[in-house]
């Protein structure tokens, strides 16, 4: 039987279930779901949001395929005001370093976030400083990079403070807090795949 999860992997987690040192893990959370159940693809230790688990092996192959090119969707809080220089260098491509090679990021959907979004606290929270300001925005990428958000907020002058992945394709972790998760309906499975423009 085909089982689907999301999972709001909280901060400082590990995207596995199996040990790594004094770090957590999914198992700290998936105490009763079946055994052959996985995450996947995966979310940086230091980075939150959706995961999927699942143990639908087309469908991994299918989100990790990278023909099949999927939008996902990232809330970002950087260190400064981003501008729309920024803005729009992060829709049409930016100049990364993955192993030592520059990689052109494919076209993203970049939006500044207007205000600060409803999103839980994190723990520990993101260190304040009075005289840096800081601002959020949204990065719908179809590409997966290693830690390529940092990388390209980065590129363009503006670090990145906490990183959320708020959907994949239509499916979002909605009221969902850090370390809940919920099963989805095979028939949602379909959501992960549309694309938002």
């Amino acid at each position: 039987m085909l089982h689907y999860y999301i999972f709001y992997k909280p901060f400082n987690v590990l995207s596995q279930f199996s040990p790594e040192g004094e770090k957590s893990t999914l198992a700290d959370f998936f105490k009763e779901i079946p055994k052959d159940i996985y995450p996947v693809g995966r979310l940086d230790y230091d980075s939150e949001g959706l995961l999927l688990l699942t143990n639908d092996k087309a469908l991994t192959h299918r989100l990790l395929d990278p023909k099949f090119a999927h939008q996902r969707t990232y809330w970002v809080q950087v260190e400064g005001e981003v501008t729309q220089q920024a803005i729009e260098q992060l829709s049409s491509g930016v100049l990364i370093n993955i192993n030592g090679k520059q990689h052109k990021t494919k076209p993203a959907i970049a939006e500044s976030i207007k205000g600060e979004p409803v999103v839980p606290e994190r723990t520990p929270p993101i260190r304040f400083r009075k005289n840096i300001p800081t601002s959020w925005l949204s990065l719908t990428l179809t590409e997966g990079k290693n830690r390529q958000v940092r990388r390209m907020t980065a590129a363009v002058g503006f670090p990145t403070l906490r990183l959320i992945r708020y959907s994949i394709g239509r499916i979002t972790i909605g009221e969902l807090q850090p370390g809940q998760f919920k099963k989805l309906e095979p028939r949602e499975k379909d959501q992960l795949f549309v694309k938002n423009t």
